[in-house]
């Protein structure tokens, strides 16, 4: 699902609903322009703001959660490399080609994040390839005693963790809000915006007022929506966990 589209089609149904029925109040018959009648229309929206607070705030801790938790295994992962390269490092020359090519993998982590979605049109990451080329490297080295044998065993359970963790936050990436639930909200968004149409002063100011805040909820829920897919968007998780990892692999 698009998150640009959801917000731009909330901000046009908010504004809409309010002007429209602002224009239709004063066509409506008596008995459905009363006090009765507006005191009715009022306690029904109430009802329905009630409601959109408590799901507009469950989408907040559900995007905010999926933030929090990918953000904290990027930090994991980049703690990872380190240790990797540490660890080659440490056993010697004999890895330094897979020194190399775990550099070059961060490196184009770092300039193109991997997409969750690439894989469905068959697109393969070029930083995949660069970890892959890691993984033939360490295959190729030979232990010369079994002090190296023991280490090698020891790299090649870390380069298999590593692989494990970046998978995990690739399937973690694409957020979890449900659709449906989306569309119950944007439909109560609309039956509020029409009931604040109702009995409205039809001015300048009033359509202004409307307008801003159609604006402002609708970029609202734009920002809870990107916060959900933390690699898309303004909102993204930091990369300086990979580039500090990468400094720390230079030296």
């Amino acid at each position: 699902m698009n998150s640009i589209w959801i917000p731009i089609a909330i901000f046009f149904c908010l504004l809409l609903a309010s002007l429209v029925m602002m224009h239709l109040y004063p066509k409506l018959s008596a008995r459905h322009r009363d006090d009765d009648t507006n005191t009715v229309v009022r306690l029904v929206a109430n009802i329905f703001v009630v409601m959109t607070s408590l799901v507009f705030g469950l989408m907040i801790n559900s995007a905010k959660n999926t933030f929090e938790a990918i953000d904290a295994n990027v930090h994991t992962y980049a703690t990872s490399l380190i240790i990797l390269n540490r660890s080659l490092s440490t056993y010697g020359e004999a890895t330094d080609e897979s020194r190399n090519r775990l550099q070059l993998y961060v490196k184009e982590a770092i300039a193109n994040p991997y997409r969750g979605d690439q894989a469905l049109i068959h697109k393969k990451s070029t930083a995949a390839q660069y970890l892959d080329d890691v993984g033939t490297a360490l295959n190729n080295v030979t232990p010369s005693d079994r002090f190296h044998e023991s280490m090698m065993v020891d790299i090649r359970q870390q380069y298999h963790a590593i692989i494990e963790q970046r998978w995990k936050i690739v399937e973690q990436s694409e957020g979890s809000i449900p659709g449906p639930l989306i569309g119950m909200l944007v439909a109560w968004l609309t039956l509020i915006f029409a009931s604040f149409g109702y009995r409205a002063p039809n001015n300048p100011m009033v359509i202004g007022m409307f307008t801003a805040s159609a604006f402002l909820i609708a970029a609202s829920v734009y920002l809870v929506l990107d916060m959900n897919v933390p690699f898309h968007g303004p909102i993204q998780v930091s990369d300086l966990p990979l580039r500090r990892a990468l400094a720390e692999m230079q030296l």
